[in-house]
């Protein structure tokens, strides 16, 4: 019998086989591998010149049709682009957990996905005499670190660079298609097969879920991050999936959805895996594009996990 290990094929990993091919063929290879660099993790490269805060987000962003956004939450919420980069975290969320732990890397340019401000324009007005706030931003400004919020740009990617990233960590990637980027066609198995299969992948302890743990489930519906009740019904009303994938609910619009397309019958489930879970893979994939960039800074993917706990 398989098990949940076994159940999708390995698809789509990155080789890096490539890259390290490459390296052997820069010019002065020999000495740049006897250099203060050479013993820091994912400096490989001596730095030609100081690098900014900006040019990296310039660097991004020109890849994005349409950029720069006239309107967008993607914006620096602490520092400023002309903050020479010693070291660069991606995260999720800029917590301040993730903050200290930044500091003690030496780093000082925070990439996150989601608002360091508690609300997705981080406006801070309302904030001005909150202690939690104040502390957070004295504590970005103490230490000269600058926070960059890439959400709307990276998900703006051809394809999207949070979608691929959380395929490539489920080992999906071989599935995906660029004509129907939220559908995947998976070898058939059960929906209880499948949700542990993602707990694995995701390192998720506990999803919610609706269904039968029988059902057989093929045609998937993946919408992560929170797409909102709208989109996510309609969606499923047009593809007709055996099972919608996503980040997060109104549990009074898509979960009522589902509860009443099974009571008429229809072979529809859903697994919510949590906002993070479902996008945390897109923080990795925009480390391993800067890697790839600016390949003398030291980048870090730090983990900023679930803020909730489940009993």
């Amino acid at each position: 019998m398989s098990t949940t290990k076994n159940l999708f094929p390995l698809n789509g990993d990155l080789n890096r086989r490539k890259f390290i091919y490459n390296l052997t063929k820069v010019a002065g290879v020999t000495a740049l591998l006897t250099s203060p660099l050479a013993g820091k993790a994912g400096s490989f490269f001596d730095v030609e010149k100081d690098i900014t805060v900006g040019e990296i987000m310039d660097m991004f962003t020109k890849q994005i049709s349409g950029a720069p956004f006239s309107n967008t939450v993607d914006t620096l919420k602490a520092g400023s682009r002309d903050i020479k980069v010693t070291g660069i975290v991606t995260t999720m969320f800029a917590t301040v957990e993730v903050i200290k732990k930044t500091i003690a890397l030496g780093a000082n340019f925070i990439i996150a996905h989601e608002p360091t401000f508690y609300n997705h324009q981080d406006e801070t007005t309302w904030l001005a005499n909150d202690d939690v706030y104040r502390y957070k931003a004295d504590l970005l400004k103490q230490h000269n670190i600058a926070v960059w919020r890439n959400h709307d740009y990276i998900h703006s990617l051809v394809p999207d660079g949070v979608r691929m990233g959380l395929l490539k960590q489920l080992n999906w990637s071989g599935y995906y298609n660029p004509s129907a980027s939220n559908i995947l066609m998976l070898p058939a198995t059960s929906l209880g097969s499948l949700i542990e299969y993602v707990k694995q992948k995701l390192f998720i302890s506990k999803v919610r879920y609706i269904g039968n743990l029988n059902q057989s489930c093929k045609k998937i519906l993946l919408m992560p991050g929170a797409a909102g009740g709208t989109r996510q019904i309609q969606a499923m009303s047009k593809e007709k999936p055996d099972v919608l994938i996503c980040g997060e609910i109104q549990e009074w619009e898509t979960a009522e959805y589902v509860r009443d397309a099974q009571a008429k019958g229809q072979n529809l489930s859903l697994i919510v895996l949590g906002h993070i879970a479902s996008e945390e893979p897109g923080s990795e994939f925009m480390a391993t594009w800067l890697k790839e960039k600016v390949p003398g800074i030291k980048i870090t993917h730090i983990l900023s996990n679930n803020s909730l706990s489940f009993l």
